[in-house]
């Protein structure tokens, strides 16, 4: 093999399109041919592998970006494996001259990546990484003081101190092709996809991943939802949420991509985009910047406090409430819908989301770290520093989070997003035949009109008068640290 004809392996990860790829154009701009890489890597120390849901979203997006690659005459090459141990060897045995990837923020892929960096350059094979996934790097938004910014609104204020993100990037004409690809293992055989029983069997209807689909739903979500999203995104029942963040997570489209596509969408209809619906949906989509800067500044996020006094929580240990808020059945309507739409379709309403988070954490008094990992496995847009921050968040744990007496009332927080019970009743149907008026207490009820219906795990009064005095044990210094966010 001449120099000239030596590859460059691009090595996909949570990067899978080829638009606004920074890895893939710097591959195609050398001129050399360019093998497209993907490992399953459940082998390296110290990650959270794929969860159940994960893992359909991820055989699908895979399938799609083998796809777009065959449109332009290229081929995806599957491995399976330790990605360090696996990547050295495939340089090596396709003699690569260069390898370049997008950046990850996980701590295991940072630290897995410096030393990938290092061995690649002691072999003297050129190696390169790019921000495909971040509207700005963790490192880049910085208060004046040139700190981490610890709350959300100093961290949008930094951020826009910066100007506008970088422009994204259009997909390559061409990819220069090897002319003899390496062999790779096949994608039906990682069984990614659940069978007997086929839990999953719901997503496909609600769900079209791969990079096309993530442009459809984004230029969706600005024709149809975007004008009313400020004002109409709390309520679960209304389609005016973006659902976009399984397509950001395995990068099938990118956060500057969004940026740039609905400040555009904003000025060619003649509105200000950073002003009303239009900024507070830039906003949403900082807060996972938000979220990846607090896990790249606090590696141990995922499972410690970031205030370490709250590991001093006396949390309830019993499995059985951890068990019904899981299966959703709690008995508190607005929280066992959210947790069966979550079964159902790998997804959850964000208001929801809190309002389940919340109970949990609070009114069953269950530690943070286990609706985290149950989150993580049921997902499809599990993404690390999202799911740790939020739930940190809930638990007043967290940076900028909710104080420790923000308890979500369940019934109230049902009767204000969801007062006609269309969401609570496509998802608990055993309260087809409950009134509205008592459709979020059904337990008030005259004449049981939800007999198959379970009654309340705990009493929602009980619940917060429990954990106001749990979270008061934690000492003056949690009471003082959460009323700053108040």
């Amino acid at each position: 093999m001449c120099v000239s004809e030596k590859p460059v392996i691009v090595w996909f990860r949570q990067d899978l399109r080829l638009s606004d790829n920074p890895a893939l154009a710097a591959a195609v701009a050398t001129g050399a041919p360019v093998i497209p890489l993907f490992v399953l890597d459940e082998e390296t120390p110290g990650q959270w592998a794929h969860g159940g849901a994960s893992r359909w979203w991820l055989h699908e997006s895979l399938a799609a970006l083998q796809h777009s690659l065959q449109q332009q005459d290229a081929s995806l090459v599957l491995r399976h494996g330790n990605a360090a141990g696996i990547i050295r060897t495939f340089a090596a045995e396709t003699e690569a001259r260069a390898v370049f990837w997008n950046r990850c923020y996980e701590p295991y892929a940072i630290q897995r990546d410096k030393a990938l960096k290092s061995a690649f350059k002691d072999d003297g094979i050129e190696v390169e990484s790019f921000n495909a996934g971040l509207l700005f790097e963790p490192w880049e938004v910085k208060t004046k003081s040139g700190t981490p910014p610890k709350v959300y609104s100093s961290y949008w204020r930094a951020m826009r101190l910066l100007g506008d993100p970088a422009p994204e990037g259009p997909a390559p004409d061409q990819i220069l092709p090897v002319k003899v690809l390496p062999p790779s293992e096949r994608l039906e055989d990682w069984k990614l996809q659940p069978r007997n029983p086929d839990w999953a069997s719901g997503f496909s209807a609600c769900w079209h991943p791969g990079e096309d689909g993530a442009q459809a739903q984004l230029d969706w979500f600005l024709e149809n939802a975007l004008e009313d999203y400020r004002n109409g995104r709390d309520f679960p029942a209304q389609p005016l949420v973006s659902r976009l963040s399984p397509h950001l997570h395995f990068g099938e489209i990118g956060p500057r991509q969004i940026w740039h596509r609905t400040v555009a969408h904003c000025i060619q209809s003649g509105d200000e985009p950073f002003s009303g619906s239009a900024e507070h949906f830039l906003k949403e989509l900082t807060w996972r910047e938000f979220s990846t800067a607090q896990l790249f500044h606090n590696p141990d996020l995922p499972h410690a406090c970031l205030r370490p006094e709250y590991e001093h929580f006396p949390w309830d240990r019993a499995e059985k409430p951890l068990h019904a808020w899981q299966r959703g059945m709690t008995g508190i309507p607005i929280v066992d819908a959210g947790m069966r739409e979550l079964w159902q379709t790998g997804y959850m309403h964000n208001r929801v989301r809190m309002i389940c988070a919340s109970f949990l954490v609070k009114h069953l008094m269950v530690d943070w770290r286990a609706g985290e990992a149950w989150f993580w496995d049921t997902l499809v847009d599990a993404d690390l520093a999202n799911n740790a921050a939020s739930w940190q968040w809930v638990a007043g744990s967290g940076a900028d989070a909710a104080p420790y007496f923000r308890i979500f009332n369940p019934v109230l927080q049902g009767e204000k997003f969801d007062k006609a019970g269309e969401y609570t009743r496509r998802w608990v149907p055993e309260l087809s035949n409950v009134p509205n008026r008592y459709l979020h207490k059904p337990w008030d009820a005259p004449g049981n009109p939800a007999p198959d219906y379970p009654p309340p795990i705990v009493d929602l009064a009980f619940g917060r008068v429990r954990a106001l005095a749990a979270f008061k044990s934690l000492g003056d210094e949690a009471q003082a640290n959460a009323a700053k966010c108040a």
